[in-house]
């Protein structure tokens, strides 16, 4: 690499591959999914419970609050629209429409509900202007949903919801402390015991016990009833929300998909970059280094041809200088060979190649692997997972001061099942390393942007920091 791209990370800093895992998994976090499968046993409701009560207790109050608002703008915006004032009346509507809608979202969340992806309110590509922030709303669908389920939908729903919460829980609690606050109610003249009215219709008698204590043993089956069962009513209504806004609220499959083919056509893109890059590289490498010594190699045979009758002595000085040039040219290209597919690489895999890479470095590095032995990957992987290893581990030598370094493989799964492979060094250099365009480590990460995977740099001048790239397996 031609720029100081090192990354530097304390000694001491991290232990280990789970250590150094963790740090990259915050630094990248907003690009590869991280959320653990959902446990699905009794005791995992019991622990959602406390959040999704907070989810729904606040649902109907800011149900309420977001009907009046968005109501009472909407119909005066129409109502007034003839003197054109409705018309930015309306407009602030439907922006205040999308502020209760990312509130809705944001609070499924934190009630622990897998994230919802959200719409593409304005392209990137185009400026934001006057006139597209005015005119903008009334031609993109998303707005109107929002105030749909602002208006109407979310309030329905949270009437419901609510209405079922206070009294699934108002019951539970009452239940369970009846033999607590039951003794304190005057019975009077008092004829009618709920405990009684039960037991004689269901066993068709005139009971004769005492309707007090049936009455708090019937209150405490009831709450012990309504607590066990709290959790899938929490659960169950917290899930309409969930079902109510990723239907309204959420981005459209079609968005998804136009996404999905820019990331593409920018993985392609950045893909031919990388390349054309390597390419225009080993040019260079090629013209500076082996064509050199071979045009030197050839002027010194010439030489000694002319001179192996006349002066046989210095024919056979030029000839020892040509081998040694010829060895010196058979090293470099074997130098250069290394740096994109060893032979290593081939034969004995991406653990081997990269402990092979640490032995040949001029700083001491350690090599730390949570692959299996013998473990293999696609050769495409393989590849340039080394490749972005070597580049490292160069730059390391050239660029970071450090004494020290470590080399990291580590195999994971993220939660929807997809394995990735990620690579990474870590040093005890002095930091500061950028991304400059058109050099080192642009190039890399045009290069793992191409194969859909990405380079995350964390450098800290000073350090400590860390440098890895992540590829998809799959």
């Amino acid at each position: 690499m031609n720029e100081q791209s090192t990354v530097p990370l304390a000694e001491g800093a991290v232990t280990g591959p789970a250590g150094t895992s963790a740090r990259l998994d915050a630094v990248s976090a907003s690009t590869v999914p991280s959320r653990a499968a959902e446990p699905t046993g009794y005791g995992s409701l019991w622990r959602g419970v406390p959040r999704e009560l907070g989810f729904l207790l606040l649902t109907m109050p800011i149900a309420i609050v977001g009907l009046s608002v968005l109501a009472s703008l909407f119909w005066t915006g129409l109502g007034t629209i003839v003197i054109y004032v409705g018309f930015f009346i309306v407009v602030a509507t439907f922006y205040t429409a999308r502020a209760f809608g990312i509130v809705e979202l944001t609070r499924l969340d934190w009630a622990g509900r897998p994230a919802i992806p959200r719409p593409v309110w304005e392209p990137a590509d185009q400026p934001r202007t006057f006139w597209r922030i005015l005119f903008g709303p009334w031609a993109n669908g998303h707005y109107w949903l929002y105030l749909l389920h602002g208006m109407i939908v979310n309030p329905i729903v949270s009437i419901v919801s609510w209405s079922i919460t206070i009294t699934w829980t108002a019951t539970a609690l009452g239940g369970l402390t009846g033999w607590l606050w039951l003794g304190f109610i005057p019975t009077g003249n008092r004829d009618f015991f709920l405990s009684r009215v039960v037991v004689d219709s269901i066993f068709g008698i005139h009971s004769t016990f005492d309707p007090v204590a049936g009455d708090r043993i019937l209150y405490l089956i009831a709450g012990i009833l309504f607590a066990v069962t709290l959790p899938f009513v929490t659960r169950g209504l917290t899930l309409l929300h969930h079902a109510v806004a990723r239907g309204l609220l959420g981005a459209w499959p079609s968005e998804a998909l136009q996404r999905e083919v820019a990331d593409l056509s920018a993985q392609r893109g950045a893909a031919v970059a990388a390349e054309d890059q390597s390419l225009r590289r080993l040019e260079r490498d090629l013209h500076d280094g082996p064509q050199q010594r071979l045009i030197r190699l050839q002027m010194d045979i010439a030489a000694a041809e002319r001179k192996l009758t006349d002066d046989p002595e210095a024919a056979a000085s030029l000839l020892a200088e040509a081998r040694k040039q010829a060895g010196d040219t058979l090293e470099e290209l074997r130098a250069l060979s290394r740096g994109f597919a060893p032979p290593i690489l081939q034969d004995r895999g991406l653990g081997a190649a990269v402990d092979s890479l640490a032995a040949r470095s001029t700083v001491p590095v350690t090599v730390e692997s949570s692959l299996q032995p013998g473990e293999r990957f696609s050769p495409e992987v393989e590849r340039n997972a080394y490749y972005v290893l070597a580049e490292l581990s160069a730059n390391l030598a050239k660029h970071s001061g450090a004494t020290a370094g470590r080399l990291v493989l580590d195999r994971t799964v993220d939660s929807a099942g997809r394995p990735w492979l990620s690579v990474w060094l870590n040093d005890n250099g002095r930091g500061g390393a950028t991304m400059v365009p058109g050099h080192g480590l642009s190039g890399l990460a045009e290069r793992v942007h191409g194969l859909r995977g990405e380079l995350v740099l964390d450098s800290p001048v000073g350090g400590p920091s860390v440098l890895g790239a992540r590829l998809p397996l799959a």
